[in-house]
Protein backbone atom coordinates (compact mmCIF):
# COMPACT_ATOMS: atom_id res chain seq x y z
CA UNK A 1 0.00 0.00 0.00
CA UNK A 2 1.65 3.42 -1.07
CA UNK A 3 2.42 5.80 1.57
CA UNK A 4 -0.84 8.25 0.90
CA UNK A 5 -3.34 5.52 0.80
CA UNK A 6 -2.46 4.31 4.29
CA UNK A 7 -2.50 7.68 5.95
CA UNK A 8 -5.60 7.91 4.25
CA UNK A 9 -6.73 4.46 5.72
CA UNK A 10 -5.05 5.11 8.88
CA UNK A 11 -7.31 8.04 9.17
CA UNK A 12 -10.73 6.61 7.97
CA UNK A 13 -9.86 4.41 10.87
CA UNK A 14 -9.18 6.77 13.45
CA UNK A 15 -12.74 8.44 12.66
CA UNK A 16 -14.52 5.15 12.84
CA UNK A 17 -12.84 4.95 16.05
CA UNK A 18 -14.34 8.52 17.21
CA UNK A 19 -17.42 8.15 15.84
CA UNK A 20 -18.58 5.93 18.61
CA UNK A 21 -17.77 9.43 21.11
CA UNK A 22 -21.09 9.90 22.62
CA UNK A 23 -20.25 13.70 22.60
CA UNK A 24 -21.28 15.65 20.05
CA UNK A 25 -21.43 19.30 18.90
CA UNK A 26 -22.35 21.22 16.49
CA UNK A 27 -20.35 23.12 13.93
CA UNK A 28 -21.60 24.99 10.69
CA UNK A 29 -25.20 23.18 10.63
CA UNK A 30 -23.51 19.96 11.24
CA UNK A 31 -23.29 17.62 14.10
CA UNK A 32 -20.16 15.68 14.99
CA UNK A 33 -18.84 13.61 17.31
CA UNK A 34 -16.77 15.49 19.04
CA UNK A 35 -13.43 13.57 18.86
CA UNK A 36 -13.75 13.38 14.79
CA UNK A 37 -14.62 17.22 14.70
CA UNK A 38 -11.43 17.21 17.00
CA UNK A 39 -9.37 15.43 14.68
CA UNK A 40 -10.35 17.01 11.59
CA UNK A 41 -9.51 20.28 13.02
CA UNK A 42 -6.07 19.41 14.47
CA UNK A 43 -5.28 17.70 10.57
CA UNK A 44 -6.87 21.05 8.95
CA UNK A 45 -4.87 23.07 11.56
CA UNK A 46 -1.57 20.52 11.34
CA UNK A 47 -1.55 21.53 7.43
CA UNK A 48 -1.69 24.93 7.76
CA UNK A 49 1.32 25.66 10.29
CA UNK A 50 3.49 22.85 9.04
CA UNK A 51 2.34 22.08 5.23
CA UNK A 52 5.62 19.62 5.48
CA UNK A 53 4.93 17.68 8.47
CA UNK A 54 6.23 14.31 8.70
CA UNK A 55 3.65 11.37 8.07
CA UNK A 56 3.88 10.34 11.41
CA UNK A 57 3.40 13.88 12.55
CA UNK A 58 -0.33 14.10 10.60
CA UNK A 59 -0.74 10.71 12.00
CA UNK A 60 -0.97 11.96 15.37
CA UNK A 61 -2.23 15.07 14.94
CA UNK A 62 -5.67 13.25 13.44
CA UNK A 63 -5.60 10.46 16.56
CA UNK A 64 -4.25 12.89 19.28
CA UNK A 65 -7.59 12.25 21.26
CA UNK A 66 -8.30 9.24 20.25
CA UNK A 67 -11.62 7.20 22.45
CA UNK A 68 -10.74 10.16 24.54
CA UNK A 69 -14.22 9.70 26.37
CA UNK A 70 -13.21 6.41 27.40
CA UNK A 71 -11.48 7.90 30.29
CA UNK A 72 -13.71 10.05 31.94
CA UNK A 73 -11.96 13.14 34.19
CA UNK A 74 -14.59 12.45 36.31
CA UNK A 75 -13.19 9.15 37.74
CA UNK A 76 -10.54 10.95 39.00
CA UNK A 77 -9.84 13.03 41.92
CA UNK A 78 -11.16 16.33 41.12
CA UNK A 79 -7.84 18.61 42.21
CA UNK A 80 -4.48 18.88 40.39
CA UNK A 81 -3.32 15.80 41.37
CA UNK A 82 -6.32 13.68 39.60
CA UNK A 83 -6.28 16.12 36.35
CA UNK A 84 -2.48 15.20 35.75
CA UNK A 85 -2.67 11.51 36.56
CA UNK A 86 -5.72 11.58 34.20
CA UNK A 87 -3.56 13.20 31.65
CA UNK A 88 -0.59 10.93 31.78
CA UNK A 89 -2.88 8.20 31.84
CA UNK A 90 -4.90 9.57 28.61
CA UNK A 91 -1.42 9.69 26.84
CA UNK A 92 -0.21 6.19 27.53
CA UNK A 93 -4.30 5.17 26.40
CA UNK A 94 -4.05 6.96 23.27
CA UNK A 95 -0.56 5.14 22.79
CA UNK A 96 -2.19 1.86 22.58
CA UNK A 97 -5.12 2.62 20.64
CA UNK A 98 -3.25 4.25 18.03
CA UNK A 99 -1.00 1.74 17.90
CA UNK A 100 -3.56 -0.97 17.76
CA UNK A 101 -4.72 0.47 14.42
CA UNK A 102 -1.26 1.20 13.11
CA UNK A 103 -0.51 -2.20 13.13
CA UNK A 104 -3.80 -2.88 11.84
CA UNK A 105 -3.31 -0.74 8.89
CA UNK A 106 0.30 -2.27 8.17
CA UNK A 107 2.79 0.46 9.58
CA UNK A 108 6.00 -0.27 10.33
CA UNK A 109 7.05 -0.55 14.05
CA UNK A 110 9.40 2.29 13.82
CA UNK A 111 6.00 4.58 12.30
CA UNK A 112 3.77 3.22 15.13
CA UNK A 113 7.06 3.91 17.96
CA UNK A 114 7.26 7.57 16.41
CA UNK A 115 3.56 8.11 16.46
CA UNK A 116 3.77 7.20 20.31
CA UNK A 117 6.59 9.48 21.30
CA UNK A 118 4.84 12.29 19.42
CA UNK A 119 1.22 11.27 21.69
CA UNK A 120 2.94 10.80 25.33
CA UNK A 121 4.58 14.20 24.11
CA UNK A 122 8.19 13.48 24.92
CA UNK A 123 11.16 16.24 25.34
CA UNK A 124 8.27 18.63 24.29
CA UNK A 125 10.50 22.04 24.14
CA UNK A 126 13.71 19.99 22.67
CA UNK A 127 12.13 18.17 20.04
CA UNK A 128 10.92 19.84 16.90
CA UNK A 129 8.10 17.54 16.06
CA UNK A 130 6.29 17.08 19.66
CA UNK A 131 7.01 21.30 20.10
CA UNK A 132 5.08 21.61 16.51
CA UNK A 133 2.06 18.94 17.78
CA UNK A 134 2.10 21.28 21.25
CA UNK A 135 1.43 24.39 19.10
CA UNK A 136 -1.52 22.81 17.19
CA UNK A 137 -3.03 21.37 20.32
CA UNK A 138 -2.40 25.23 21.56
CA UNK A 139 -4.00 26.66 18.59
CA UNK A 140 -6.92 24.46 18.07
CA UNK A 141 -7.94 24.70 21.79
CA UNK A 142 -7.38 28.48 21.13
CA UNK A 143 -9.75 28.81 18.29
CA UNK A 144 -12.19 26.82 19.08
CA UNK A 145 -12.48 25.24 22.99
CA UNK A 146 -10.79 28.23 24.56
CA UNK A 147 -14.33 30.83 24.28
CA UNK A 148 -16.46 28.44 25.38
CA UNK A 149 -14.01 27.56 28.55
CA UNK A 150 -13.87 31.02 29.73
CA UNK A 151 -17.50 31.31 29.53
CA UNK A 152 -17.70 28.52 32.30
CA UNK A 153 -14.63 29.55 34.60
CA UNK A 154 -13.81 32.47 36.88
CA UNK A 155 -11.72 34.94 34.54
CA UNK A 156 -8.70 34.41 36.96
CA UNK A 157 -8.90 30.80 36.64
CA UNK A 158 -9.17 31.39 32.47
CA UNK A 159 -6.14 33.80 32.45
CA UNK A 160 -3.86 31.53 34.41
CA UNK A 161 -4.88 28.49 31.57
CA UNK A 162 -4.11 31.44 29.00
CA UNK A 163 -0.93 31.61 30.65
CA UNK A 164 0.20 27.81 31.20
CA UNK A 165 -0.80 27.44 27.04
CA UNK A 166 1.42 30.18 25.88
CA UNK A 167 4.29 29.05 27.61
CA UNK A 168 3.85 25.84 26.25
CA UNK A 169 3.99 27.37 22.38
CA UNK A 170 6.67 28.01 20.30
CA UNK A 171 7.89 32.13 19.06
CA UNK A 172 6.21 30.62 16.03
CA UNK A 173 2.80 29.49 17.43
CA UNK A 174 2.25 32.40 19.90
CA UNK A 175 2.68 34.82 16.69
CA UNK A 176 0.16 32.37 14.81
CA UNK A 177 -2.28 32.45 17.53
CA UNK A 178 -2.31 36.21 17.56
CA UNK A 179 -3.49 36.34 14.27
CA UNK A 180 -6.58 33.53 14.91
CA UNK A 181 -10.20 35.37 14.02
CA UNK A 182 -11.21 35.21 17.56
CA UNK A 183 -14.05 37.02 19.08
CA UNK A 184 -13.40 39.92 20.98
CA UNK A 185 -14.36 39.00 24.32
CA UNK A 186 -11.48 36.27 23.60
CA UNK A 187 -8.70 38.36 22.17
CA UNK A 188 -9.24 40.96 25.18
CA UNK A 189 -8.95 38.01 27.73
CA UNK A 190 -5.56 37.01 26.02
CA UNK A 191 -4.58 40.46 25.97
CA UNK A 192 -4.45 40.49 29.64
CA UNK A 193 -3.03 37.48 30.13
CA UNK A 194 -0.22 38.59 28.10
CA UNK A 195 0.35 41.98 30.01
CA UNK A 196 0.63 40.14 33.26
Amino acid sequence: MATTDKLAVAFHHFDAANTQDPNTEIFEGTTYPKEVLYGIRMTERLNKFAPNASEELMLTARCQHICRWEISRESYDMNREGYLKWRQDLKKFHARKASSILQEVGYNQETIDKVCFLLEKKQLKKNEETQTLEDIICLVFLEYYFEPFAQKHPEDKTIDILKKTWRKMSVKGQEVALKLPLSKFASELIFKALSQ
